[in-house]
């Protein structure tokens, strides 16, 4: 029998089960932001600044559940959550589409969109999202020109390998396992980098007041892991 091509697009999402049992038993909206890998404290939105009024874009944005907390508790004129997953862009828009117009999900690769939009947000941001699984020469570039002279990008991102593995020394990213929706296993790439090659990357796209800083966890384990805060201004 002949596959359709939304069975075909489904089989192909590497994120089409990430996160379903979570908003079958959860369609809230966060009462808190949290950058570190575990979700469970650390430094929150307060990274972001004042966002009243602003426009945000949360790259690699999920179920936007980090987009929903800023819509609903900090005032901004616009978060747009942007995911190029089929499966995460139809879970935000069930779980938050209430919340437009000050929330929007955008089905959308995040380096696309972004140089799609130049000059139009005051922050983007990356939980563990577009930042990670983007080639950062690509991506970085881009969000300098989406942002408005001046705009901030935050992102936290892995400070080493689940495991324990250390962090690559240059731009180089690393075939993670991961599964189709119909169980095949294939493989997807991540970055997971240095400090000082974050650093290179962000001054070479046009940003400036490159700041990272590195949280480790609360609690040890097997997949435990520091997070690296990244934070960088594009130049005025």
């Amino acid at each position: 029998m002949t596959t359709s091509p939304p069975a075909r697009a489904a089989a192909l999402d590497l994120w089409y089960l990430y996160g379903r049992s979570r908003a079958d038993a959860d369609r809230s909206v966060p009462d808190s932001f949290s950058w570190v890998w575990a979700q469970d404290g650390g430094p929150g939105s307060e990274v972001l600044g004042d966002v009243t009024g602003l426009v945000l874009a949360d790259l690699g944005a999920g179920a936007a559940r980090h987009a929903a907390h800023l819509a609903v508790h900090h005032a901004p004129a616009r978060v747009d959550a942007v995911d190029a997953s089929p499966a995460q862009h139809a879970m935000a828009f069930d779980l938050y589409g209430h919340l437009a117009p000050r929330l929007r999900a955008v089905h959308a690769d995040v380096t696309d969109h972004l140089e799609a939009h130049p000059d139009a947000y005051d922050v983007v941001y990356s939980v563990f999202g577009g930042l990670d699984f983007t080639d950062p020469r690509r991506l970085l570039p881009a969000a300098a020109r989406a942002l408005r002279p001046g705009g901030l990008l935050a992102a936290s991102t892995l400070g080493h390998y689940l495991g324990g593995a250390p962090a690559e020394p240059d731009v180089r990213h690393a075939d993670v396992p991961a599964r189709t929706a119909d169980g095949t296993a294939t493989t997807m790439r991540r970055w997971v980098l240095q400090e000082h090659v974050w650093t290179k990357l962000l001054d070479e796209a046009g940003f400036t007041a490159i700041g990272i800083d590195r949280l480790p966890p609360a609690t040890s384990g097997p997949r435990s892991a520091d997070t690296l805060l990244v934070r960088a201004h594009r130049q005025r």
